[in-house]
């Protein structure tokens, strides 16, 4: 009789056309999951894959192997949705973040999750969501938290609570609390996230037609960095306000008031919408009340 394990490893080889990715998804040795293949093949009496120096494809008779194979972990997932309790879930979670998240609500995140899920562990990685998504797309993340939604066929985008854009400035800079004029705001550079992002691009939109002028747009992908370089007086920095409490709170920056209307910086939750592992969605939703209950007490303080 066929072990569901056997499927298990036969569909991630199969989806990610490599025995040594599915060893690493799966948490185990790539000799343990070809002992696996091999044996499911002798079971079912031919081969399922073919092997070449770049990939493993599903054979005709591998490929009818995967779509029931799928369809038996998406009936596991609804079983699990249905009936386990929340200590059944357990194992290793690839999370994917993006950095003002992670300087924000994303403890908050992890000790919501503990405690209703204490057997659930984290593999975090701060990354731009160019980088997420792809690895999202590779099965290399289960869950990512990023400036999305992604819009990809098979995933679902959970919007999480959006960060409103904030100005700030060293006191250095003597720019002060009015509304900018027009030349004072040609003076001045930002500092901002990198020029893949909306919120790069946005700004260099309104500055344009505000001041007639090519701007001057200094980016990074590192917070610490852009907070940097505006207490050093190099720009005004563009960044959620809660990512920079400490330096407002110090003196070493202080809002400002440009006079730009910025959209909100919007994340999603996004996973895949037939995960095999039911823990997934639970977390992408257990993400949007996180956030949402983070930018409740932000206002309240």
């Amino acid at each position: 009789m066929v072990e569901f394990r056997s499927l298990e490893v036969f569909y991630w080889v199969a989806t990610l056309r490599s025995f040594g990715r599915a060893a690493e998804r799966l948490y185990t040795t790539q000799p343990a999951v070809s002992q696996r293949i091999a044996a499911l093949e002798q079971e079912l009496g031919g081969r399922l894959l073919e092997r070449t120096r770049r990939a493993a494809v599903p054979t005709a008779k591998g490929q009818v192997l995967l779509e029931h194979a799928d369809r038996l972990l998406q009936l596991r997932t609804e079983m699990l949705k249905a009936v386990a309790a929340p200590t059944a879930f357990s194992g290793l979670v690839r999370l994917g973040v993006s950095e003002t998240v992670a300087q924000t609500w994303l403890p908050d995140f992890i000790e919501r999750v503990s405690r209703a899920h204490p057997l659930v562990t984290f593999d975090i990685e701060v990354d731009l969501t160019v980088r997420m998504r792809r690895n999202l797309l590779r099965h290399e993340l289960d869950l990512a938290i990023l400036a999305g939604p992604i819009s990809e066929p098979g995933f679902t985008d959970l919007e999480l609570h959006p960060f409103e854009h904030a100005f700030a400035a060293s006191p250095k800079l003597g720019i002060g609390r009015g509304r900018m004029a027009d030349p004072l705001l040609s003076r001045h550079a930002f500092v901002t996230y990198p020029r893949s992002t909306p919120n790069y691009y946005q700004l260099q939109q309104v500055l344009r037609e505000r001041t007639r002028r090519v701007p001057r747009i200094h980016v990074s992908a590192s917070i610490a960095t852009i907070i940097r370089m505006a207490v050093d007086g190099i720009g005004i920095c563009v960044i959620p306000q809660a990512v920079m409490r400490a330096e407002l709170a110090r003196g070493d920056l202080e809002l400002v008031d440009p006079g730009l209307e910025l959209s909100p910086i919007r994340f999603t939750a996004t996973c895949r919408t037939a995960s095999e592992d039911a823990l997934m969605p639970t977390l992408a939703r257990m993400a949007v009340d996180v956030s949402r209950a983070y930018a409740a007490s932000d206002k309240q303080s």
